[in-house]
């Protein structure tokens, strides 16, 4: 394990500990602490370290201690107060994570890891023009990351610049061909642009590289319905559920960009009796899982 510095060690450093008081009426030079400035600095990197480590293993809270402390020990670190910023980002404290983005962005402009953590949280602000700037500022340094353009295209989508959008996760999907998120996105615009053909298409071809996502699953299983291939899109939505329960949540959906378009038919799909069954057994699951 990394050794940290102790309160203790580091009264020591500043001079706060083991002093002898001057006696009244003696010439005193004004005394000054030598802070070891490099030591300091290291101790705040390794921090910045271990925190990365526990996010690694979704130890959120506790990485967040050690981060907010690295930040302290080394604010000049852009790294130190990038990893931060991204942990705020984590756990959802998403004003407080552009705040400390944007002061890591000062230290180190180019920084594309930065400036792709800025823009995912501009984009969870619903701020799509500056996710843009943000994103495309980012890929300017490194173009062929698969995560921050398939980001910008969520970022255009939601925008409504469905061109730019599926452009961006045609570049994402060339980079890595089973980067599956960006062709079920290119289904979900499709749909949205009441090109149903073209989104069924794209989600089977998800499909045909992740078997088991749900998502794409059941998006297929409510676009059959709404064309009236009842048993077939039924069938389908209850494997699709059964892989994945949170996609009978209309919010958890919206999270994932399902457009108007497709909520409306998914709404109609999921309101089925059958459907309805279906959903009533994942949730008595859920309860006997968590008591």
């Amino acid at each position: 394990m990394i050794k940290r510095i102790s309160l203790l060690s580091l009264c020591l450093s500043l001079g706060l500990l083991g002093t002898t008081p001057a006696a009244k009426g003696q010439a005193l030079l004004p005394y000054v602490p030598q802070l070891d400035t490099e030591n300091l600095q290291k101790q705040g990197l390794a921090l910045a370290e271990e925190a990365a480590q526990l996010a690694r293993f979704q130890q959120y809270e506790s990485a967040l201690q050690r981060a907010q402390l690295a930040t302290q020990l080394a604010p000049a670190s852009a790294d130190a107060w990038g990893l931060l910023g991204r942990l705020y980002l984590e756990t959802d404290r998403i004003e407080r994570s552009i705040e400390v983005l944007k002061k890591a962005r000062r230290l180190d402009s180019e920084n594309a890891r930065i400036l792709f953590a800025l823009g995912s949280a501009y984009f969870r602000q619903n701020t799509y023009d500056k996710a843009v700037e943000t994103l495309e500022a980012g890929l300017k340094v490194e173009p062929e990351v698969p995560g921050a353009l398939f980001d910008l295209g969520n970022a255009y989508y939601m925008m409504g610049e469905y061109s730019q959008a599926i452009a961006k996760y045609e570049e994402a999907f060339a980079i890595n061909d089973q980067f599956w998120p960006a062709i079920n996105n290119i289904g979900l615009v499709k749909y949205e642009q009441a090109d149903v053909e073209a989104a069924l298409s794209k989600w089977r071809q998800s499909m045909s590289i992740e078997r088991e996502a749900a998502e794409p699953q059941l998006a297929i299983a409510v676009a059959l319905f709404a064309q009236g291939k009842k048993e077939q899109g039924l069938a389908m939505g209850e494997s699709a559920l059964r892989l994945d329960g949170r996609y009978a949540n209309i919010e958890f959906l919206e999270e994932n960009l399902w457009g108007d378009r497709l909520l409306a038919d998914t709404k109609e799909f999921l309101n089925h009796p059958r459907m309805q069954e279906v959903i009533a057994k994942i949730d008595t699951s859920l309860d006997s899982e968590f008591p």
